[in-house]
């Protein structure tokens, strides 16, 4: 008697999970779609036919006055935040060095948080979509299961349906997410690098 309520309240559990998980698998599908709209746009506004040489940067800007500095740092293909910390530290130029250079890790380090914000949607989606998906899949398969024992194959059909529909959204969501992701580090990875070489030309 007692594992028959805890079957019961088990299976309602289960069963009352199935249209949020099947919400949330949406949602995320939709999430999806819009990072990857994010990302072309991301592509062909800032990324598309700009190649950055940072070391004939470092020599556009080698001697240069502080204005001069920013002048053609302005001119480089970076992105708006950080030609911002370029600007903050050419403000702190009179600083000593070794401070400059504590500033400028400061001003790398919050770069790198701010761009890893922007893929940390992806990388979430990337992790729990087939989560949501499997759970979306499996909980209808308990009445498709039941409704095949009492002959009922129009119920098993749509409980079917309903499972491969949610392991598909799911493993399409994470799979795009997983590509955007990638392909948002290795650009970020390569701007940091950059980054960090040219704040080290300005301090010099």
């Amino acid at each position: 008697m007692e594992i028959t309520v805890v079957k019961d309240a088990i299976h309602a559990f289960s069963s009352a999970l199935e249209v949020p998980a099947i919400i949330v698998l949406i949602a995320m599908v939709v999430l999806t779609v819009y990072q990857l709209g994010s990302a072309i746009v991301e592509y062909f506004m800032e990324r598309a036919g700009k190649r950055l040489d940072v070391t004939r940067a470092l020599d556009a800007i080698a001697g240069l006055s502080r204005a001069e500095t920013l002048a053609a740092l302005r001119k480089l293909p970076f992105l708006k935040s950080q030609q911002q910390a370029f600007a903050r530290l050419l403000e702190n130029r009179e600083m000593p060095v070794e401070e400059q250079r504590i500033f400028a890790g400061q001003l790398l380090a919050d770069e790198e948080a701010r761009l890893e914000r922007r893929v940390h949607v992806t990388d979430v989606i990337a992790r729990i979509a087939p989560m949501f998906g499997l759970m979306a899949t499996l909980i209808p398969l308990g009445p498709g299961l039941i409704a095949l024992g009492q002959g009922d194959t129009k119920q098993l059909a749509d409980s079917l349906l309903t499972a491969f529909d949610a392991t598909v959204a799911g493993l399409c969501a994470a799979g795009v997410a997983f590509v955007i992701s990638k392909v948002r580090k290795r650009w970020y990875q390569g701007d940091l690098t950059a980054m960090e070489t040219i704040l080290e030309g300005v301090i010099e």
